[in-house]
Parts: C-alpha cells; sequence; structure tokens
C-alpha cells in the first residue's frame, strides 16, 4: 500500500497491481469503487485485469486506509481531485477510469474536469444524480440503511451467487469507515448532479446496467448514454447492483472497450 496527497493534506492509500509497460498491454486502469466501499471491493477481478494493464486501485477518502481530511472535501467532484493525486503518485498521466456506483459519479467529474488524464470511461451502476434521475424505492433504502450482508446482499447479486461465494459477499458489506464518514459519503453521493456538464465528456464511454437493480434503478444507465456523445450501453439481464462481482461478460467487456480505445489515441 502507498499513499497520495490529495489536495487538502489527507492521505489516500492507493495500490497497484500488474505490468507496467505504457502504451497498450500494461496501460494503465483506474477503478473506482462503490460509497463507503474499500478497494478491496475490486480484488477479484485483479487477476483478469491485471493480465493487460497495470490496474490502480484506491481507498476513498475515510475509508479503509485512506485518511478523511476535510469534510468540505466530501463531494464527488472533489473526490475526483483524489483520483487526480493517485495519479500524480502513481507517475501516470493518462488512465482509463472505471467507476461503480458512486465511484461512476466521481468519474464522472474526473472525465469531466481532466479530459487531459483520460483514455477511456467505463460508468457501471451508476447515474448523473439522483434530483433528475431514477431513485430507488423507500423499501430499498431503508435495506441499504442497516448496511449488513443480509440485507444488502439480494440488492447487489443474484440468490445463485450469494449461495456459492458466502465469503465473498459478506467482504463486501464490511464498512471500514466511520458513521460520521459515512455521513458525508451519503451526502456527497445524494448531492451528485452532472447531468448538465455530461454531454461535454469527450471520452469514449462505455456504460454497464444490471436491469435488476434496484439500487440505482437501470433507466439511469440508458439516460447517462443518451447524455454522453457516441455512448455504448451494456445491459446485463437478470443482474443487480453487483454486477461487476458476478459478470464474467461484463469484465470481458470492459477489456475489449479499453483494447479497442488505447491510450496511445
Amino acid at each position: 500500500m502507498e499513499y497520495a496527497l490529495a489536495p487538502d493534506g489527507a492521505r489516500i492509500a492507493w495500490s497497484s497491481t500488474g505490468p507496467d509497460t505504457g502504451v497498450g498491454a500494461g496501460s494503465p486502469v483506474v477503478l473506482i469503487a462503490g460509497q463507503g466501499v474499500s478497494s478491496r471491493s475490486w480484488s477479484p477481478l485483479l487477476p483478469t485485469l491485471g493480465t493487460r494493464h497495470r490496474v490502480i486501485t484506491f481507498d476513498t477518502r475515510g475509508v479503509g486506509d485512506s485518511e478523511p481530511g476535510a469534510d468540505e472535501r466530501f463531494t464527488t467532484a472533489a473526490l475526483a481531485e483524489d483520483v487526480v493525486a493517485v495519479l500524480d503518485a502513481a507517475g501516470i498521466d493518462r488512465a482509463h477510469v472505471y467507476g461503480h456506483s458512486m465511484g461512476g459519479r466521481v468519474a464522472q467529474w474526473f472525465a469531466i474536469n481532466h479530459p487531459d488524464r483520460l483514455g477511456a470511461l467505463v460508468l457501471g451502476a451508476t447515474s448523473g444524480g439522483d434530483h433528475r434521475g431514477l431513485t430507488r424505492t423507500s423499501d430499498v433504502a431503508q435495506l441499504m440503511a442497516r448496511g449488513d450482508a443480509l440485507s444488502m446482499g439480494p440488492l447487489f447479486f443474484t440468490d445463485a451467487f450469494i449461495a456459492s461465494h458466502p465469503e465473498l459477499v459478506a467482504a463486501m458489506f464490511v464498512r471500514p469507515s466511520s458513521v460520521h464518514t459515512r455521513r458525508l459519503l451519503f451526502g456527497a453521493s445524494t448531492g451528485h448532479d452532472a447531468w448538465d456538464h455530461l454531454p461535454g465528456i469527450t471520452a469514449p464511454t462505455l456504460v454497464l446496467h444490471g436491469d435488476a437493480d434496484e439500487v440505482t434503478p437501470p433507466g439511469n444507465g440508458e439516460r447517462l448514454a443518451d447524455h454522453i456523445p457516441n455512448a455504448a450501453f451494456g445491459e446485463l439481464p437478470g443482474l443487480r447492483h453487483g454486477y461487476f462481482l458476478e459478470s464474467d461478460w461484463a469484465t470481458d467487456a470492459v477489456l475489449r472497450f479499453f483494447a479497442a480505445h488505447p491510450l496511445a489515441a
């Protein structure tokens, strides 16, 4: 684990997996995790992604091994500046970015404000903002407020996946942050509104969404793709909010998308 220095001085924990050979195989990919989830949530994907890319993961400020820093830095736009700090610390000028859920909201601002640092963009199970997006039901919100694996697991994964991967599902919902940080992250996510800026994204973009996602209803993915010029949209039948851990097809689609848009271009 290494540390990047964020704009307010907070230390952001990051790590690197896979070959670093510059362009093509080994080109860098940054993974941005969802709300309050540590970078370890990406661990099952690293062996596959790491065969072709240098993969950078990091803990969102206040989560896991990253320091929380100033409360006012808990906005999705400010969190995107932490991504820049991680790239700088890793010595990376430009990278592909894959953001899931709230991480996708952060990735949108990274794409909007730092197009020169971005190759291709993948947005998974996310939204341009709740204010003009499709929101979850009150019943789902209550389950999420509990935050335990028993309540959250069925919102993220199919019953078959939960039965066959109990340890992975349990690890997904460990809360490596304080109550105060979780409240700040919740406010950052619900306060996100990038809809008016999405048409300015110039990076090649792939939007992925499970069609059974109740946490971020799938219509949000379609709206995202409609708002971002030339974005591709992929829907995953029967999958829920945690599709990225359950679907080999989704990971293959991401790898194909990055390969189709090499950083040299």
